[in-house]
C-alpha cells in the first residue's frame, strides 16, 4: 500500500526528497529516493530511533536504504546508524577515527543530554564503521537520474562536517548542524568557530541562491537565512570577513 510522506510524519521537500524532524532533540533525518537505491542522511539518537527511521524510509522508498551519510559525529545524528545493516556508510574525512576513539565521550554526552544510560551504552557498543571517507566532493548515483553530492565542508560545528546536495527543481541541501533554525548554533568543545563562517560560505556556494537548505535542527530555510547566520557567527566569534 502506497503511503505519503506526511502520513508517516515526514516533510516532502522536493520530488523524492524528504526529511523527518525527530522528537526530543528536534534532529533532522533526510531521505533521498532513487531507482532501487535510497540515501538516508543521519540516523537518529538511538538504535530504536534508527530502526523506526529505517522502517519508515523503506516504506517511502519501496526498497531498502542502501546508503547512509552522517553529517557529523554527534550522538543525536549517529547512534541509530547500526539499524541500517548492509548500507554503505559515508562521513567526512576523519569521522571513522572520531567515532572509534570517541566512544566514551559520545556516551557521556548522550547521557548528559538526557538519553537513557542503557540505550546510550547499547548504541555505543553497536556503532558502525564508516567505510567511505569523503574528501572534497563525492557524487552518488542513486539510479533513475537521481544524484546526491556529498561535500566535506568542515571544520566548523565539528572537525568533520558533511553536507549533502540533491540537485533538482529545487536543489536541496542537507546542512547537518552547520545550520540551525530552532535555536542558536551550538559550539561545543569539538567546534572550530573561527572556521565556521567560511564553511557556511562553502555551503552557499554548494547550493546557490535558490536552493532549499535543511538544517540539522529546525525548519527548512533559504540562502538569506544561511547568510545571516554566517554573519552572526562571524560577529560572535570575531572572525573578520
Amino acid at each position: 500500500m502506497t503511503v505519503t510522506w506526511e502520513e508517516l510524519g515526514w516533510e516532502r521537500v522536493a520530488a523524492g526528497v524528504g526529511r523527518r524532524r525527530l522528537p526530543v532533540w528536534d534532529c533532522t533525518a533526510g531521505l533521498v529516493v532513487g531507482a532501487g537505491a535510497a540515501l538516508l542522511i543521519d540516523a537518529g539518537s538511538s538504535l530504536g530511533e534508527g530502526a523506526a527511521l529505517r522502517a519508515e524510509a523503506e516504506r517511502l522508498a519501496g526498497h531498502r536504504v542502501t546508503h547512509l551519510a552522517l553529517t557529523h559525529p554527534h550522538f543525536d545524528h549517529v547512534f541509530g546508524a547500526a539499524a541500517f545493516p548492509g548500507a554503505q556508510v559515508y562521513g567526512a574525512a576523519g569521522v571513522p577515527e572520531a567515532l572509534g576513539g570517541g566512544r566514551e565521550t559520545l556516551r557521556a554526552d548522550a547521557v548528559a543530554n538526557g538519553l537513557d544510560r542503557r540505550r546510550a551504552a547499547q548504541a555505543v557498543d553497536a556503532l558502525v564503521r564508516v567505510g567511505h571517507e569523503v574528501r572534497g566532493r563525492l557524487a552518488l548515483d542513486l539510479g533513475g537520474g537521481r544524484e546526491a553530492v556529498l561535500a566535506e565542508l568542515g571544520p566548523a560545528h565539528t572537525a568533520h562536517d558533511l553536507a549533502v546536495l540533491v540537485p533538482g527543481a529545487p536543489d536541496v541541501v542537507f546542512c547537518g548542524d552547520l545550520v540551525e533554525e530552532s535555536g542558536e548554533p551550538q559550539a561545543g568543545p569539538d567546534a572550530v568557530p573561527a572556521r565556521w563562517p567560511a564553511a557556511l560560505d562553502g555551503l552557499l556556494e554548494l547550493g546557490g541562491e535558490d536552493a532549499l537548505y535543511v538544517p540539522g535542527h529546525g525548519a527548512v530555510v533559504d540562502a538569506d537565512f544561511v547568510r545571516a547566520q554566517r554573519d552572526a557567527l562571524a560577529a560572535r566569534y570575531g572572525v573578520s570577513r
